[in-house]
């Protein structure tokens, strides 16, 4: 089981069960700004969708397809961050991440982001691992910027958001760059 801790403030946990009544209330209490830049915030509307998305990860997880965890902040659940489907026959993977309310600008996430990389590509022995996000979200930008995640260009319209369609940053890292930086 993945549990990976940080520092004495900051916990990877994977996501779990009876980790989905701690989500519920953090998308509630940052449902404004999150709807900014990720298309499922207005979808989610209960706890059940916050049930269903956890039981996901966990089954995705159980079919080596990537896992999801949970970050941990002082006991309390900070905000998530996962691999999307990885593609084990190419060797790569993608990182996706959201931290709730009160909890940016403090370095958890590329804490976080950090753990992901190594463990995708020297444990995991995966090629390459990239991190897509909106041109505009420049908080989110600048955890690959930090990394030496290299910019790779922009996918215009990439996702339809409440506003409209934005456009994504994508950035990437091979396993051989990654050696380099560690």
């Amino acid at each position: 089981m993945f549990n990976y801790v940080i520092d004495e403030e900051l916990v990877l946990k994977l996501l779990m069960p009876e980790h989905a009544r701690h989500m519920y209330p953090l998308v509630e209490r940052s449902r404004e700004r999150l709807r900014q830049w990720l298309p499922w915030v207005d979808g989610v509307t209960e706890q059940a969708h916050i049930d269903a998305f956890v039981k996901n990860a966990v089954r995705q997880g159980s079919e080596n397809g990537g896992f999801t965890a949970g970050l941990w902040v002082r006991e309390e659940l900070a905000g998530i961050i996962g691999y999307h489907e990885i593609d084990w026959q190419n060797r790569s993977a993608g990182i996706g991440y959201w931290l709730g309310e009160g909890y940016e600008g403090k370095g958890y996430m590329t804490s976080a982001c950090r753990v992901f990389a190594d463990y995708a590509l020297l444990e995991m022995e995966l090629n390459r691992i990239e991190i897509r996000c909106a041109t505009g979200n420049l908080p989110s930008r600048a955890i690959p910027e930090r990394l030496g995640f290299i910019f790779e260009g922009v996918i215009r319209q990439a996702e339809k958001l409440p506003a409209g369609y934005v456009n994504h940053a994508v950035y990437g890292l091979l396993r051989s760059e990654w050696k380099l930086l560690s």
